[in-house]
């Protein structure tokens, strides 16, 4: 099991966002709708 893991997790960082990213990235999927009609998907912004 333990070999489907990273070899080195030293190598493995995490990055810091700033917060106007997150921001942005929250308002984005909240105006964000998805359509599904038919077996079609249609994605709108509601901006």
């Amino acid at each position: 099991m333990a070999k489907i893991y990273f070899e080195n997790p030293d190598k493995c960082a995490l990055i810091k966002a700033r917060p106007e990213t997150v921001s942005f990235l929250l308002n984005y999927s909240k105006s964000l709708e998805i359509v599904k009609f038919d077996g079609l998907s249609f994605e709108n912004n509601l901006n």
